[in-house]
C-alpha cells in the first residue's frame, strides 16, 4: 500500500508515547517524590496523571471524561480517513506527514482515556466505570516559570501557576504536526491537488523520457 509510510509513522508514534508512559508508570513515583532533573532545573521528568484534555486541561462536567474519551475516539477515526482521503488528492507530502503525527498522537492519547482505568487501574475517584475514564500519563515537564501572577493580571490575578505543562509523547507529536502546519501552510496548500498532481507526473514523465534517452 503507497500509503502505508504514514500510517506506519503513526505507529511508530503510538509505541513510543506507550512505551514511555508504562516505563514512567512502572519506575517513577507519582508526583513530586518522583521527579527526576534532566536538564538542570528547566526540564525534568515528572509523573503526573491528567485527568482530562491535551496539557492538563480538564472539562468540568460529571460526564466530561466520557464525553471527552468518545470525541476522541471520533477524531481519531475521523482524521485517519482525513489521512487516507488526503493521500488520495495527492496532495503536499510534507502534509501527509504532519497529519501522520496528529493521528499518531490522538491514538496515544486515546488509549489511555479508554483502557488505563482497568489496566493501569487510574480511573479518579468516583467514577462511574474505570473504561473511557483513564487518565492520561504525562512526563515531561519544562520548568520555564513557575509562582504567584501578579494581583493586577486579569483573570488570573493572585493565581499560582506554571509557565509550561507537563506533557507527553503523543501531545508533543500533536503539537509538532499543527505547528508545522501552521507555519508552512503557504507551501501545502499553495497548489490543489490537482495541480501537485500534475506537476508531480509531469517530472515522473520527464524522468522516464531521460532513462530511455540513455539506451
Amino acid at each position: 500500500m503507497k500509503y502505508l509510510k504514514y500510517y506506519l509513522l503513526s505507529l511508530a508514534i503510538i509505541a513510543i508515547d506507550q512505551i514511555v508512559k508504562l516505563y514512567v508508570h512502572f519506575n517513577m513515583d507519582l508526583g513530586l517524590p518522583g521527579q527526576i532533573a534532566v536538564f538542570g532545573d528547566w526540564f525534568k521528568l515528572h509523573y503526573t496523571l491528567n485527568p482530562g484534555m491535551a496539557f492538563g486541561m480538564q472539562i468540568g462536567s460529571e460526564y466530561g471524561k466520557l464525553i471527552l474519551t468518545l470525541f476522541r475516539l471520533v477524531a481519531m477515526v475521523g482524521i485517519g480517513y482525513y489521512l487516507y482521503y488526503l493521500a488520495e488528492k495527492k496532495v503536499h507530502p510534507g502534509l501527509l506527514w504532519c497529519v501522520a503525527l496528529i493521528l499518531g498522537g490522538a491514538i496515544g492519547n486515546v488509549i489511555d482515556s479508554t483502557f488505563y482505568g482497568v489496566l493501569l487501574d487510574n480511573a479518579p475517584y468516583g467514577s462511574s466505570t474505570p473504561w473511557f475514564h483513564g487518565q492520561v500519563v504525562d512526563m515531561f515537564y519544562i520548568d520555564i516559570w513557575e509562582g504567584s501572577v501578579a494581583t493586577w493580571v486579569p483573570l488570573f490575578g493572585g493565581d499560582y501557576m506554571a509557565l509550561w505543562p507537563i506533557f507527553n509523547v503523543a501531545d508533543a507529536s500533536i503539537f509538532v504536526g499543527v505547528t508545522i502546519i501552521l507555519f508552512l501552510q503557504k507551501s501545502f496548500f499553495s497548489e490543489s491537488p490537482t495541480e501537485y498532481r500534475s506537476s508531480a507526473e509531469e517530472t515522473t514523465e520527464v524522468n522516464e523520457v531521460e532513462d530511455k534517452s540513455e539506451y
